[in-house]
């Protein structure tokens, strides 16, 4: 028995609606179940109950076992003090408050439907290969309940983004250009170097990248070398050794710390991914659009998107991947498909920050959001497999929500699709 299914039923009224006795057999009528807190202290607060015919005001705690209240040593929490029931799976002893008043208590194994307590434990029955706990029932849940909690689920992976960027604001004295740069250059590193990129990003005084900023091969030479890249192997050529040099200039000139970061990773990425292109590229982005944050913030529709980053790495990575390595002719591009990337995961939840932060609610992010396609990856598939119809990016993006935070955390119970089996909805 999981604490959180008593909490489900205490919250859902999953109970008889008359005929409820407490242990010591007082009749009891739940009025207001109260608030479920998540935090610390009683688990719902401003309950309103008639115990014994007596109204009463307080708070509800619930545990598996009432011995649990010794074990968390409520007993000698004030918090406590007002707990007016104590409901339980199963009343192992009688509890008392540090008065030593008898706190009255509900039984619940007595009075939760066996439906429910089948469908719980076939809902979380261990096998390891399930995709997710609700896959087999997920077809009996309406598809309009399935597509309200998608909507919300992908408000609530923007809001923890949000947070994220709030907390980057607060680190940079609410510079929303380095925060933008820092972030964006996340996703130019991809998953392979994003966190190695965006060390790159926060490391550097930003006042350096407003001065050279509007100078590719500056700009390109500073990134370069602050990720490890402009290391002497023996087979440089001109156009490194012209990096290397200008760099050395930088660092001397901004009086930089050179001593670089991690090497960025080559292993197990395409040649379009490899770091050397996507600094580049980035480098190119931001030489253009020395005013990128407000061109993004300002743009309304994907095509303005497609126009802002429609530009290809320097002339010499036309021809190469890596430094010293000649390749045939290609012009490496910012793609679309990478352009949706960056949208999703960077600009649109920045600009909801900064809409937010404007007073606005960014009703702009979401429509361009249901113009980008949908992801294709291991979890969409998998969704799509099972029946989940997955029109647009908004809905992909809700769907790696609900198995990240939920699917893979047995969060059930938090779930709507999983309160709907419960509740046989």
């Amino acid at each position: 028995m999981r604490e959180e299914l008593l909490h489900f039923v205490w919250k859902h009224r999953k109970l008889p609606s008359s005929g409820l006795l407490t242990t010591a057999g007082q009749s009891l009528n739940i009025l207001q179940p109260g608030l479920h807190n998540t935090l610390s202290g009683p688990d719902f607060f401003n309950a309103r109950l008639e115990i014994g015919g007596q109204l009463w005001a307080g708070n509800v705690e619930i545990h598996v076992k009432a011995s649990d209240w010794y074990l968390h040593n409520h007993e000698d929490d004030s918090n406590y003090g007002n707990v007016i029931l104590h409901v339980v799976w199963e009343e192992d002893i009688p509890v008392f408050h540090g008065d030593q008043t008898h706190i009255p208590a509900l039984e619940l194994k007595s009075y939760i439907p066996q439906t429910l307590l089948d469908t719980y434990r076939k809902l979380f029955r261990k096998n390891r290969h399930r995709f997710i706990n609700c896959e087999n029932d997920l077809e009996t849940v309406k598809p309009f309940l399935v597509t309200h909690w998608l909507e919300r689920l992908y408000l609530e992976r923007l809001e923890n983004r949000a947070t994220e960027i709030e907390t980057l604001l607060e680190a940079t004295q609410n510079d929303w250009e380095k925060v933008l740069f820092a972030h964006l250059l996340r996703n130019f590193g991809l998953n392979i170097n994003g966190e190695l990129f965006f060390q790159l990003g926060m490391g550097i005084d930003f006042s350096v990248i407003r001065k050279i900023g509007g100078d590719a091969f500056r700009l390109e030479s500073l990134l370069f070398g602050q990720a490890g890249l402009l290391r002497p192997t023996g087979r440089e050529d001109t156009y490194f050794r012209s990096l290397l040099e200008e760099y050395r200039y930088l660092c001397s000139l901004f009086s930089l710390s050179d001593v670089p970061l991690k090497k960025p990773e080559f292993a197990r990425l395409r040649p379009n991914n490899f770091p050397t292109l996507r600094l580049s590229q980035f480098a190119v982005l931001y030489s253009t659009h020395n005013n990128l944050f407000s061109l993004v913030t300002a743009a309304r529709d994907l095509a303005a998107f497609y126009g802002i980053f429609n530009h290809t790495a320097t002339t010499y990575w036309h021809t190469h991947y890596a430094f010293g390595k000649e390749s045939g002719r290609s012009p490496k591009k910012i793609s679309r498909a990478f352009i949706h990337l960056l949208l999703i995961n960077s600009i649109l939840p920045v600009s909801f920050c900064y809409a937010r932060h404007q007073g606005s609610e960014g009703a702009h992010i979401l429509r361009i959001l249901e113009d980008i396609p949908a992801e294709k990856n291991r979890i969409t598939d998998r969704f799509a497999l099972l029946g989940i119809r997955i029109p647009d990016a908004k809905y992909s993006q809700a769907l790696l929500q609900l198995y990240g935070e939920y699917c893979t955390n047995n969060r059930c119970l938090h779930c709507e699709i999983g309160g709907s089996l419960l509740n046989g909805k």
